[in-house]
């Protein structure tokens, strides 16, 4: 297959992604499977890698090979219980700051911790997370959205009695500047009456956090970082791996989106089949970041039943 088909195929994949078309993407990748038969991908990085050739998962010890991010990573540890009722083992070779995370996530046999080398572990069949949608052949009625599926006991950060508590992120991991929201544009959230903003954002004063808005309660490990926010009322993030565990844990969530979001997302959809929870915000024009804040803190002001005017003598 030439670059130029190639790339094609990956466009046209994409825009049936964000229509949700799919039965259509899926004899897109079955094409990309035949195209890859029996050539090896290791030269490539981790991420840009295919694993699976096409073979059965049935009565194998799989190995699932978690080469995306960790956001990547916690969206599809949901399909691990689907491997589960077809393999003899499933073995998750994982970001270790995953490992304490997935310990109770139902189908896995094993946890391994991811490095650069090979696994260390017997298998009979291998593949990549994100390939699990192609392998089971999902469709919007059949993606796994049984909330939730990491589990963790909350901790509850403390704050003002009879306030929502809400866990804020508006920075992503830093590969893709247009879904990070500038902090100053935050900075009426801060005013809607009734809530209690926690700042969940990693490198808070480095991503421009300023002290007077919000509770920093401090830097967590990944585990302390999930039991604040299932403790949580509400959380409100860019793009980022915080949405993907906040929908993990059944937490709601608001998800704001720029105008060319990831294909996961999908196109025009306020809701999303991954998360039952989750709640896009998203531009309507590239850049533009105001209309999408304005929105948000509309909607603020709806569940603590008070607006910023009330507050205003």
């Amino acid at each position: 297959m030439s670059e130029e088909v190639q790339s094609n195929a990956a466009e046209k994949w994409f825009e049936l992604m964000l229509n949700g078309e799919f039965e259509a993407v899926w004899k897109i990748s079955d094409e990309g499977l035949k195209a890859r038969a029996g050539k090896s991908e290791h030269h490539l990085p981790r991420h840009f890698q295919h694993i699976w050739q096409g073979g059965s998962l049935a009565d194998k010890r799989v190995l699932v090979r978690c080469y995306h991010g960790l956001g990547d990573t916690i969206q599809f540890i949901r399909y691990a219980p689907l491997i589960r009722q077809i393999a003899s083992e499933v073995i998750i070779w994982v970001q270790p700051a995953l490992i304490p995370l997935l310990q109770n996530v139902a189908g896995i046999d094993k946890l391994l911790q991811l490095h650069d080398g090979t696994p260390e572990v017997a298998y009979d069949v291998d593949i990549e997370i994100m390939e699990c949608q192609h392998i089971f052949r999902s469709t919007l009625d059949t993606i796994p959205r049984e909330v939730p599926y990491i589990f963790v006991q909350p901790h509850y950060l403390p704050h003002t009695e009879g306030n929502l508590a809400v866990g804020l992120v508006w920075k992503s991991g830093g590969w893709d500047a247009r879904r990070d929201v500038p902090f100053e544009l935050l900075k009426t959230l801060f005013r809607v009456p009734g809530l209690t903003i926690f700042i969940m954002q990693a490198e808070a004063a480095a991503s421009g956090w300023e002290e007077g808005y919000g509770i920093y309660p401090g830097a967590f490990d990944l585990p302390d970082y999930a039991e604040a926010l299932k403790g949580l009322d509400l959380v409100i993030s860019v793009d980022s791996m915080p949405v993907h565990l906040a929908g993990a844990l059944g937490v709601p969530v608001w998800n704001l989106l720029h105008a060319q979001a990831d294909w996961r997302w999908m196109k025009d959809r306020e809701d999303s089949p991954w998360y039952p929870t989750m709640r896009n915000f998203r531009q309507e024009t590239a850049g533009e970041w105001e209309p999408v804040i304005k929105k948000v803190t509309a909607e603020l002001e709806k569940l603590s039943g008070r607006s910023i005017a009330d507050t205003v003598s």
